[in-house]
């Protein structure tokens, strides 16, 4: 009966996002609390809610203090000398187009934002694309691969699945870290291909330096922001973050680094009191969105884990799969979630499908830490760019002026290779096991 509960909860819950019915925001907390109340639970739904939300704490912090950061730092023109630097060495040649491409949309990706990375990248190098006749489908997959590949530690699929599961994000990240270095060199050679065949479709491997480069656009109100002085102070306060979240993340929890990053760079960059408000808010809105869908995903799984609706779920499906085949769990989700990204919204797998997936391998001893793991390597990560199911998807097509068809045509399969080679890599390392 409860195992029955779950489920319906889980349907109705998928249906309701996926529907559009109810914003995630609204369904993750209404519909368990619901279930709980119509399973008889009373006021304990309470208890299991609340427990939910203390266990997400770390991981709301960090990623509100994480976009305020990188926000800041932008705000301060950190990213222009090299944003501006790849524009001028990419010159016309098509291959360095390309793969410059994917530098400058790796890059302005590291504050987790695919809205930002591509309003950034695509309006830059469009014109230069334009100008040598190259296939807008190229510059659209080449900032899709960047940004799909960028799974850091304050991505939206990563915050999520380490909410979902109750895992620390250095225990889900870390381990992949090289996983993720095989598929940036999948990415820079798939970029490069793609230039080649630019050159060769349009004779162009010979072109000079004649025509002239696009320049950035800057306001002058971002302009006034700009702490062009700052640059290096800025760069070695971000590796220091980073680096420190990275390799002391055990120690020192990743929320209390970015907390002090920001206080730094907000105190060094805008002295001023009120130049410091006006930054916060100006970030504050999409942090305390993401918050507030991460919080509700807190009532979600507490409730579900909690009431024991996810554990008899996971029970009764244990008896479907061969005991045999429990190690290749990981593998096998590895291998799909990159397509799992057309059927479900992040909010809904990670949150709706993730953990009944986590709690069945559980059930037959695979740690749930390799199945976040597999979900990462493509689940709105590579994914995210060509499903339709995300505003950023329409956002790429839109800068690019091409259909959403032909998009999807030509870079899902890179967007998937990408995956397969990223699991694969994951074998090999050891960070699944057969």
């Amino acid at each position: 009966m409860l195992a029955l509960l779950g489920l319906a909860t889980i349907v109705v819950l998928l249906g309701a996002i996926l529907s559009k019915r109810m914003s995630p925001l609204v369904a993750l907390i209404v519909v368990p609390i619901g279930a709980s109340l119509l399973g008889g639970f009373g006021f304990q739904t309470s208890k299991f809610a609340l427990d939910g939300l203390r266990s997400l704490a770390p991981v709301v912090g960090m990623f509100v203090f994480a976009i305020l950061y990188f926000g800041t730092i932008t705000d301060a023109g950190t990213l222009d000398p090299i944003i501006d630097r790849i524009l001028k060495a990419v010159g016309t040649r098509p291959t360095r187009i390309v793969m410059g491409t994917t530098l400058l949309a790796l890059l302005i990706h590291l504050d987790g934002s695919g809205a930002v990375c591509f309003l950034v990248t695509i309006p830059a190098m469009l014109p230069l694309y334009d100008r040598l006749g190259m296939d807008r489908r190229v510059l659209a997959a080449a900032v899709s691969m960047a940004a799909g590949i960028n799974f850091l530690p304050w991505t939206g699929p990563m915050i999520r699945a380490s909410a979902s599961l109750h895992l620390p994000i250095s225990s889900l990240f870390n381990p992949l870290i090289p996983v993720q270095a095989v598929g940036l060199v999948f990415v820079f050679g798939v970029a490069y291909w793609l230039g080649r065949r630019e050159e060769k479709r349009l004779g162009l491997s010979s072109v000079g330096g004649a025509i002239p480069m696009p320049r950035r656009a800057i306001s002058p109100e971002e302009q006034a922001l700009r702490r062009p002085h700052l640059f290096w102070f800025n760069i070695v306060l971000t590796l220091v973050v980073l680096g420190t979240m990275v390799v002391m993340g055990e120690k020192i929890p990743p929320a209390i680094m970015f907390m002090v990053g920001l206080c730094v760079a907000l105190m060094v960059n805008y002295p001023d009191v009120d130049m410091q408000r006006k930054r916060i808010d100006a970030h504050a809105r999409a942090a305390l969105m993401m918050a507030g869908i991460l919080l509700a995903a807190g009532v979600f799984t507490g409730v579900m884990q909690g009431s024991g609706m996810l554990k008899a779920m996971a029970q009764s499906a244990v008896g479907f799969v061969p005991p045999g085949m429990a190690s290749h769990i990981p593998v096998a989700l590895g291998l799909v979630s990159m397509p799992l990204s057309m059927l479900f919204d992040p909010d809904s797998f990670y949150f709706g499908v993730l953990p009944v997936i986590a709690e069945v391998a559980g059930q037959l001893g695979v740690p749930a830490v390799h199945v976040g793991q597999a979900a990462l390597l493509g689940q709105m990560t590579t994914g995210f760019p060509v499903s339709p199911l995300t505003p950023a998807t329409f956002l790429v097509v839109g800068l690019c002026r091409i259909d959403l068809a032909d998009h999807q045509k030509f870079t899902f399969p890179l967007l998937f290779g990408a995956s397969i080679v990223m699991t694969i890599a994951a074998v090999v390392l050891g960070v699944f096991p057969l």
